[in-house]
């Protein structure tokens, strides 16, 4: 067993064992279990950053075994600069999110934990997944406990959140396993995606199949206009559930674009690059607008989300290596502060029980230290220079600016966008004098909260100032994969 390997089955073997021997009179024990076993899942992980070896974009950490041998189905897993980041960041985020549930969850308490740790190994079988019908099965898996954690520990609309998460996201994937079944038959039987790459396809083809991943990835994405789902979601969503969604599976789309759609269909890629940049506009633009009138903090951040994920898109389909890396790098950035923003309404959340903005007012008050990372993670969402926030969003606004002003003028509309709803909703929230009782009477952070806090503090702040083994993990990656997309454009 490989390291990939571990990383995927010890957080899915640790859930499994909560969900089989965990109670809720040993609650206790079941948190303790639960963190040693995202701890060790994280540890995992870590050889695959030192061993890594930059300056190539081959697949490294690579273990290959027969899985279904009548359809040519293999066990196939590996990294490279693209998807070893996201590797770390599902390991780290689990951590966070069984931290965060540690006091909040008094029911099912193994269930939680444990559908978060299985979550996590299915999580990083797809970010490390060669093989397609694997990849596939990865993908569709992390549907199961995302929904049982929405439908069983969300909010009062719960069920309808859970079935709108599962339709919407099953629906597109649907036409993306007809795409796989016909890449399969063309290929000579054959589910390697690196072998796709290479097939030679006419750009009537190309573009047939361009639309069936675009079907699945836009969804998950979510981009404009297939994004409904998410605020409904992230509302009914417990805290931990809202924090994984938006710092890793929305990612699993935009990483789908990556390897599927740009490589395998490059000609129908370039054609419609338009539509694509065009979509992820209205989405930094429009729904920036959208986020500016929510009364609700968890809505607000969704849409916010949405706004944050259309850089990313928006840098794919730049086709130039400054986009690219910068809508990777906007990826796990946004995950960092997506996640920890979740997290902040969480810890408000679990005081007074309300997401509405106006139910707040002057809460630095009362819960200063609490305050100052909601301010930081506050400040990384408008996209602050020296915070992860702006990293990102820089590069994929000069990989615009390059291509074309006006496309850059308008992705750079969103920095101002971003800090209109996020600073709004902080001087709302946080500042001033005390609104009512309630904030009076609010008790700030315990060890526990501030830990979580920390934690994603230092990595928004170390990836702002420091972005440097990210971006070295990805620059060989990225170049091979801009270079095999030019080599397979029509003369």
């Amino acid at each position: 067993m490989g390291l990939l390997s571990l990383a995927i089955w010890t957080p899915i073997a640790f859930g499994a064992l909560l969900l089989a021997l965990g109670r809720d009179d040993q609650a206790k024990t079941v948190r303790w279990f639960a963190l040693l076993g995202s701890l060790i899942s994280l540890l995992v992980t870590l050889p695959l950053y030192s061993g890594f070896q930059l300056g190539t974009a081959e697949l490294q950490f690579v273990e290959k075994l027969v899985w279904i041998d009548r359809f040519n189905v293999n066990y196939h897993l590996g990294v490279d600069g693209i998807s070893l980041w996201f590797v770390l960041l599902t390991a780290f985020m689990t951590v966070i999110v069984v931290i965060a549930g540690w006091e909040v969850i008094t029911e099912r308490v193994n269930q939680y934990m444990g559908a978060f740790l299985i979550l996590s190994g299915l999580m990083i079988g797809v970010f490390s997944a060669v093989d397609a019908m694997l990849f596939y099965v990865f993908f569709e898996a992390t549907l199961i406990p995302m929904y049982l954690i929405i439908g069983i520990w969300g909010g009062p609309r719960k069920i309808y959140a859970a079935f709108k998460f599962f339709l919407y996201t099953l629906m597109g994937s649907l036409l993306m396993l007809i795409a796989l079944i016909y890449l399969y038959l063309v290929s000579g039987g054959s589910f390697d995606l690196f072998e796709w790459h290479q097939l030679p396809l006419p750009g009537s083809v190309q573009t047939l199949l361009f639309f069936a991943f675009f079907a699945a990835f836009a969804v998950k994405v979510p981009m404009w206009p297939v994004h409904t789902w998410l605020p409904d979601v992230h509302v009914e969503a417990p805290t931990g559930g809202s924090a994984v969604l938006a710092a890793i599976m929305l990612k699993l789309g935009a990483y789908g674009f990556l390897r599927f759609s740009m490589p395998i269909a490059p000609a129908a890629s370039h054609e419609w690059a338009g539509l694509i940049i065009t979509l992820s506009l209205v989405a930094v633009i429009y729904v920036g607008l959208v986020a500016m009138v929510q009364q609700d903090m968890k809505k607000l951040v969704a849409y916010s989300s949405v706004a944050h994920m259309g850089f990313v898109t928006l840098g794919f389909f730049l086709f130039n290596e400054l986009g690219v890396v910068g809508g990777l790098v906007q990826m796990i950035a946004h995950g960092f502060v997506s996640g920890a923003m979740f997290l902040c309404i969480g810890v408000l959340y679990d005081r007074v029980h309300s997401r509405e903005i106006s139910s707040y007012g002057g809460v630095v008050n009362t819960m200063p230290k609490f305050s100052a990372f909601a301010l930081l993670f506050a400040m990384a969402n408008c996209g602050l220079p020296g915070t992860a926030g702006f990293v990102g969003e820089w590069m994929v606004i000069l990989a615009a600016v390059e291509v074309n002003f006006w496309i850059g003028m308008a992705a750079a509309s969103a920095l101002i966008f971003g800090a209109a709803y996020t600073l709004w909703m902080v001087k709302r929230v946080y500042l001033g004098p005390v609104a009512n009782d309630d904030v009076r009477d609010l008790q700030d952070i315990n060890a526990r909260e501030y830990l979580m806090l920390a934690l994603l503090a230092i990595a928004v702040i170390a990836m702002g100032v420091y972005p440097k083994p990210f971006t070295d993990v990805m620059d060989a990656s990225v170049s091979q994969l801009l270079s095999h997309v030019q080599s397979k454009l029509p003369n």
